[in-house]
């Protein structure tokens, strides 16, 4: 054996009870558990690390990651790393960066810089899934990546290369390119598809683009998984919306962070959770992921209703200058409720400034739109479209409308996973990026009783690998790899906090991938253990 963690506590990701056993790892898997009293020698190795005191269980799956270009940028990756997460869902909410053409990539790397930066510092030598994928594993030299990524064909940069910004329904040419590049970016590697619902381009499919494009997902055994159109004002219909065009196409449907949010929705996660069971009962395929917490973070131009972006990312800009055209945005937006705002019209004081990208602009920070306004003696509209302006549309948000109640019901149901969501750019990013999984264990789990730590490990492991069809991970067993985590139940906890966001956490001293240490005694080795993770409808699998 080349590993065995002495005396752990298995939380093995089934739910099931936990037991203390020696864990022996050879190869990068998972060679023998031999649990406490069982009879026979204990397994011995070339390292024993005494695990007494420490719960051992599979690495956590983030469902729902933004780190298309941070794993590409940066070799530590501790946000993620130190929490115990050693596989990501990349290819999030309809954008990111393949399949591209030359112009779809400067499209799509302007419409997204607020989540992952503009790229000038990341060579893009990919055009498809499969490159993308191939740059992952041949990353830094060769060495890989942090953790491992899957990748999800992001809708709206399908359509963006196939169909443009036009809002309008595709034409058959451009319906039938659209299809092409999900059925190969599906036997190249990605695990499903996304959609970001209230943002352009993608918004401005209809449900039949959609449902075509999911049985392209459905015949490769992938998954859809949409933001949905509203989160607010019509959320439930926006659920129902997505569980019907999905039975219809004979896809399997995860849905990106299962919220009610906004006052409309306050308490009415029980609704949500009715129709889910009814729609299950009824055969359907669903699973979802959440956050726990209750701000979401997104973009400021994100706010926008879908016409002013119609284009792409200079025409609404020029929108942004135009008098006429400024004041119609505003009028949506604070009295009409639009469409990228989830159809409920804006408060300036939930609308706080995360990141900007323009240094001048860094006074703005950890303030909302209302109070940045307030000091400059004008109106928050002011404020927030010359940050639009001068930012170049790269200003990122967090904004407080979520609801505890709704959260914690949500996190409960069999069918949850967790997912940061996690935008790493920006001066004060969001807490979730660097503390999602220890704030389940530590906050929900052990303080609130919400989960037991059986159940909670289980929402964080084999749940997320059974929906990513893993035949070999999300489990602690025999033969599965050994992607593993190492946290002290009683201590575990998420050290970021909206004051300080990029405080990494407590209790998690060791993190292995492929039985190699990413995290050793509290801190980041030098270990590149990560590597691109296909899907089961690979063409080469």
């Amino acid at each position: 054996m080349d590993l065995v963690l002495r005396d752990a506590l298995v939380v093995d990701g089934t739910g099931e009870p936990s037991y203390r056993a020696d864990v022996a790892l050879h190869g990068g898997r998972i060679a023998e558990i031999h649990p406490e009293g069982a009879p026979g020698p204990r397994p011995t190795a070339a390292r024993t690390v005494d695990a007494d005191g420490l719960a051992l269980a599979p690495g956590f799956i983030d469902m729902h990651a933004h780190s298309d270009l941070a794993l590409l940028r940066d070799p530590d990756h501790s946000a993620k790393a130190a929490q115990g997460v050693t596989l990501e869902v990349l290819g999030q909410d309809g954008l990111s960066y393949a399949p591209a053409d030359d112009r779809t990539l400067t499209e799509v790397r302007r419409s997204i810089a607020g989540w992952n930066g503009d790229g000038d510092d990341i060579d893009f030598d990919w055009r498809t899934v499969g490159g993308y994928l191939d740059r992952l594993d041949r990353n830094f030299g060769g060495r890989g990546i942090a953790v491992n990524a899957a990748y999800l064909i992001p809708q709206g940069t399908v359509r963006m290369y196939a169909v443009g910004w036009d809002d309008r329904p595709a034409t058959d040419a451009e319906l039938a390119r659209m299809k092409e590049l999900v059925d190969q970016g599906m036997r190249e590697g990605a695990v499903g598809l996304s959609s970001g619902l209230t943002y352009t381009p993608g918004m401005y499919a209809d449900d039949a683009e959609l449902t075509e494009l999911c049985r392209v997902v459905a015949r490769h055994g992938g998954y859809y998984c949409p933001h949905h159109r509203s989160y607010g004002a019509g959320a439930l219909e926006a659920y129902e919306e997505m569980v019907r065009l999905t039975r219809s196409a004979g896809c399997a449907l995860h849905l990106a962070h299962a919220t009610m949010n906004f006052g409309v929705n306050k308490g009415r996660a029980p609704e949500l959770l009715a129709l889910l069971d009814a729609a299950l009962a009824a055969g359907a395929d669903i699973s979802l992921d959440t956050y726990p917490y209750t701000p979401g973070c997104t973009t400021l131009v994100a706010m926008l209703p879908s016409w002013a972006s119609e284009g792409g990312p200079e025409p609404t800009l020029a929108r942004l200058a135009d008098e006429e055209s400024a004041e119609r945005i505003r009028r949506h937006l604070e009295a009409l409720g639009s469409d990228g705002c989830h159809g409920v019209p804006i408060e300036w004081d939930t609308i706080e400034i995360s990141g900007v990208g323009a240094p001048h602009l860094d006074g703005h920070v950890g303030r909302t739109v209302a109070e940045s306004a307030a000091l400059r003696g004008e109106e928050p509209w002011t404020t927030a479209r010359r940050l639009l302006i001068e930012d170049r549309l790269g200003t990122t948000i967090l904004q407080h409308v979520g609801h505890e109640e709704n959260v914690r019901q949500i996190m409960r149901h069999p069918v949850h996973t967790g997912g940061s969501d996690g935008i790493l750019q920006g001066s004060k990013p969001h807490p979730r990026a660097y503390g999602t999984f220890p704030h389940y264990l530590g906050r929900y789990s052990r303080e609130l009783g919400i989960l037991s730590l059986e159940e909670c490990v289980a929402h964080l492991t084999s749940r997320p690998a059974a929906r990513l069809r893993l035949a070999d991970r999300g489990l602690v067993r025999e033969g599965y790899r050994a992607d593993l985590v190492l946290f002290d139940p009683g201590t575990v906890a998420a050290g970021s906090t909206f004051e300080e966001p990029r405080t990494l956490p407590v209790g998690i001293p060791h993190v292995l991938i492929d039985g190699l240490f990413v995290v050793e005694d509290g801190r980041r080795t030098s270990v590149l253990a990560g590597r691109a993770v296909r899907g089961a409808g690979t063409a080469a699998a």
